[in-house]
């Protein structure tokens, strides 16, 4: 099997094609995070950003590897502290070797942390389980507010006594599924930043590529990839809103934030509802709303969806070299993260340079 790599922009039009075909003959690889459309949009902000094309012995394009390359040899997934979900996108069938695959794209070592199913070969080294709890639309969104009654007779009830407080002080209440307004999506980041601050979580909208990264992905309009802009308005004016990828299948849950005047009505709940809802009538469905345990996640989920975080290494001694180094470096930043003296002065140095630390980073929010 021969392994190229080359910027996602240089990818021809029938390596697109190609790559679409491939994920939409799996259920598992239709997620957008692994669209060629957020891969090109990632490579555009990201100097560091590849794609390593798999061809067969005739020479057909047969897998597509999107990563980035660190120094000494480190892979971590595109869009790094950002892709939820990763893995090689390949043909139905296609065995791979991960050694030979790292090797191909002049890796020694790559890490994970979002793994989706199907992945055998890169499950060989350490890997811990995780889950994304995810809002299953596949009978519709009557069947799932059905299931919320069920679960909690009094959940859907006190979000519409909040509905109506909140119309009380701001107005009557607007939905609109996909924004295509630019300043709504610069609202919704400043309400993030303000909300990454506040909870001492490193402020992603700090790192200038990741706000190019969302207004890049905002003019993307592909079937497996369109960037979706949610609002929710209260008498004219946004109260909440969320940006994040939907393909036709899947729609992914990235930056929610909401005007924290309204904070006691609940905004934020009340849109992720509305969003179900739209995406349920389109067809669309799964709601994934991202790993980590949050309380709205909590009381929105219907299940998980199954993912693996680790690593994987090319198999070379220089590769256990670079395992060791790597070791070290989330050593020292699972101590940063762990002390809370040590994590406030990560956080103001990074925020200071335009650089989170790494490990740091992942904690969204």
């Amino acid at each position: 099997m021969d392994v190229t790599v080359a910027r996602p922009g240089e990818l021809t039009g029938a390596d697109l094609s190609a790559w679409r075909a491939m994920q939409s003959a799996d259920p598992a690889l239709q997620n957008p995070f692994l669209s060629p459309e957020f891969a090109r949009a990632a490579g555009r902000v990201r100097p560091s950003a590849r794609v390593g094309v798999l061809r067969d012995g005739g020479h057909r394009p047969v897998g597509y590897f999107p990563f980035e390359r660190r120094p000494l040899g480190l892979g971590t997934p595109i869009a790094t502290g950002l892709c939820d979900c990763q893995g090689l996108i390949h043909a139905p069938g296609t065995r791979w070797d991960a050694a030979e695959l790292l090797s191909g794209c002049g890796l020694r070592l790559w890490e994970f942390d979002h793994l989706t199913t199907g992945q055998t070969p890169f499950t060989g080294g350490e890997v811990r389980r995780a889950g994304s709890p995810v809002v299953d639309l596949s009978d519709g969104y009557e069947a799932y507010r059905d299931l919320l009654r069920a679960r909690s007779k009094g959940f859907l009830r006190g979000l519409r006594g909040k509905e109506r407080r909140l119309e009380r002080r701001a107005g009557e209440l607007r939905f609109v599924f996909d924004e295509r307004d630019p300043e709504p999506l610069e609202a919704l980041m400043r309400w993030k930043s303000a909300q990454y601050r506040e909870r001492s979580r490193v402020d992603q909208f700090a790192r200038p590529w990741v706000a190019d990264l969302v207004r890049e992905l905002h003019t993307t309009r592909a079937a497996g990839c369109t960037g979706l802009l949610s609002v929710l308005y209260a008498g004219g004016r946004p109260v909440a809103g969320h940006f994040g990828p939907c393909s036709r299948q899947v729609l992914c849950c990235w930056f929610p934030a909401y005007d924290a005047e309204f904070a006691t009505c609940s905004p934020g709940m009340l849109l992720h509802l509305r969003m179900a809802e739209e995406a349920a009538a389109r067809g669309i469905g799964h709601y994934d709303l991202g790993k980590g345990a949050e309380r709205y996640k909590d009381d929105l989920k219907t299940g998980e969806l199954p993912l693996l975080e680790g690593r994987v290494s090319s198999g070379t001694p220089s590769a256990a070299l670079r395992r060791f180094q790597a070791d070290a470096a989330h050593g020292l930043r699972r101590a940063v993260a762990g002390n809370t003296v040590l994590r406030g002065m990560a956080l103001r140095t990074m925020a200071g340079a335009g650089r989170p630390l790494a490990g740091l980073a992942r904690l969204r929010g």
